[in-house]
């Protein structure tokens, strides 16, 4: 493995590491940035593009979001099922969990839109599955990426590995895999969505662990809202061109903790990716002209675990200065990480600490040396030295505090926390639905990008 020693850019627009960049032009698109679609229009327009698809007769596997992505897939899914409805041989709904725990029929039926144990009256003919990453017999094996390819494709990052590719088998098996999910700015391939659906999202776990480390040895803090097809991004579209099902995508861009689409697109997930990314690098990107001292990161219920949850450190940290301090207000997750026990024998630390001690730790899962970095964010860590870190990171959550301690962040009470005193503070900022949009400093007068109208609920915890 090649680590680099200093930061290094993640991707421009004009590199695509030897994978399909994508074309917005090529997409069938509705909406933009500031647009706000009737659900008529976007209806219509689900319809309209699957009306074109070339599904008759066949098999279709749809890959959607889980309950951690803000996402209006009864909306979506009501109009796919009329326009699949006497066309399609057979539709199979995976839930894209990656790593996540699976939901349960209450929490599917409310995130599907359905009656709980009335699937059938709602999606006639539809089977719903968890994508179940703990059973072996989920996975197909499609082929593997060799070592020569992923050092071209991650940069040279990675020069001395090759990897499995696995994936879900009804993805596998169909004759047409469609992707239905939104895009967001993201920690480890830039943006999120696309071709990221079938990997990291149905993924084996040896493709989740290698993608993550080469996010992560970028850093987050670099990576994240990174246009272009980063080396993640090439990963991932090099691994989807092993899938034999025809791809589709249908991508959308959300108003962030609601219901309202700005806009879709659809076609191949490399172009129907490539069209909502660009909006929501517009949407989604919110600047600030100075940095501030303390942010107070409230995070919605969708989060259940510290694992999930850490989108309220990496998502703001760009704006806090140097020495500040970042707080994960959530008092409803008792829980480190359900699905990853590991992370709670590792801790939370820098990526450097990690780098500087490879031979301690390259036998650890990489996807979870990843998540510890990103929540740690930026620092050094040397022989002399150990461990520094650029913020101060702080849990004010149901997890016990010697646990918070012991992986190596700050306890505070969340019974003690008074967010109408932190609103008051001029050093502080609250961002009251924490998880999605990306805050940074304004690099220049002409600046870009604005919150998109969410508000907080009225008990603080949900937008």
């Amino acid at each position: 493995m090649t680590v680099p020693t200093r930061s290094r850019l993640a991707a421009s627009p004009e590199g695509s590491f030897g994978t399909d960049f994508g074309d917005p032009d090529r997409a069938l698109t509705i909406g933009g940035v500031g647009e706000r679609l009737d659900p008529a229009e976007v209806s219509g327009f689900v319809t309209d593009a699957l009306a074109g698809a070339d599904i008759d007769g066949k098999s279709v596997c749809l890959v959607v979001p889980d309950g951690t992505r803000t996402c209006p897939l009864p909306l979506l899914l009501r109009a796919a099922h009329a326009a699949l409805d006497g066309r399609a041989r057979r539709v199979t709904v995976v839930i894209a969990l990656g790593t996540h725990q699976g939901m349960s029929e209450e929490h599917l039926a409310q995130h599907l839109g359905y009656d709980a144990g009335a699937l059938e009256e709602t999606y006639p003919g539809w089977t719903v599955l968890n994508h179940e990453s703990w059973i072996p017999e989920t996975f197909a094996t499609l082929g593997s990426i060799g070592a020569d390819r992923l050092a071209e494709l991650t940069g040279g990052l990675l020069t001395d590995t090759s990897v499995e590719v696995r994936i879900n088998r009804h993805v596998a098996e169909a004759d047409v895999a469609i992707v239905v999910g939104p895009v967001f700015p993201h920690e480890v391939v830039g943006f999120s969505g696309g071709n990221k659906y079938f990997f990291p999202g149905v993924s084996g776990q040896e493709l989740i662990d290698l993608s993550h480390w080469v996010g992560a040895l970028i850093t987050s803090a670099e990576m994240i809202g990174s246009r272009g097809v980063t080396p993640v991004r090439a990963l991932i579209n090099e691994a989807a061109t092993l899938i034999p099902a025809y791809r589709l995508a249908l991508c959308l861009v959300v108003a962030s903790g609601t219901d309202t689409l700005h806009a879709a697109a659809f076609g191949t997930p490399e172009d129907a990716w490539a069209a909502c990314a660009a909006v929501s690098a517009e949407t989604h990107i919110s600047y600030r002209d100075a940095p501030v001292r303390r942010v107070l990161s409230i995070m919605p219920t969708k989060y259940e675990d510290i694992w999930t949850a850490a989108k309220g450190f990496y998502k703001l940290e760009p704006i806090v200065a140097d020495g500040g301090e970042v707080i994960i207000y959530a008092p409803h997750i008792t829980e480190v990480s359900v699905m990853h026990p590991q992370i709670s024998e590792i801790g939370y630390h820098n990526r450097d600490y990690f780098v500087g001690q490879w031979e301690r730790f390259k036998d650890r899962p990489w996807g979870d040396l990843a998540h510890s970095t990103h929540l740690r964010g930026q620092g050094t860590w040397d022989v002399v030295d150990g461990e520094r870190n650029r913020v101060t990171v702080t849990l004010a959550t149901g997890i016990p505090e010697d646990v918070v301690r012991a992986v190596n962040l700050n306890y505070l009470d969340p019974a003690a926390v008074d967010i109408a005193a932190y609103e008051a503070d001029p050093d502080t900022f609250v961002e009251p639905h924490a998880g999605e949009v990306l805050y940074r400093l304004r690099p220049g007068p002409s600046g870009g990008g604005e919150p998109d109208g969410r508000q907080p609920d009225a008990n603080g915890l949900d937008g």
